[in-house]
């Protein structure tokens, strides 16, 4: 299942994406979005999770957590092609 996460602080690395995910299971890949201009992150990222049940566990898990003063989303991603 692929998942987004949103509204991450600037200063947050892809490790650290990386480290939040992986506390609730098996990470096929995890990517924190950045513009290619200036290196700085975009504020969100995507996390890809084989197992349904772990991914669910970390929507619960993480969804509206408190990172450095600044509560995080995270989702489904929507994977339809609009």
């Amino acid at each position: 299942m692929k998942l987004l996460a949103r509204n991450l602080p600037r200063e947050l690395t892809e490790a650290e994406l990386t480290a939040l995910f992986s506390e609730y299971g098996r990470l096929q890949s995890c990517n924190l979005v950045v513009d290619s201009e200036t290196g700085q992150s975009k504020g969100f990222g995507f996390a890809q999770m084989p197992l349904v049940n772990e991914a669910k566990a970390a929507i619960a898990g993480l969804n509206g957590k408190e990172i450095s003063g600044i509560k995080i989303r995270v989702k489904k991603a929507d994977t339809s092609n609009k």
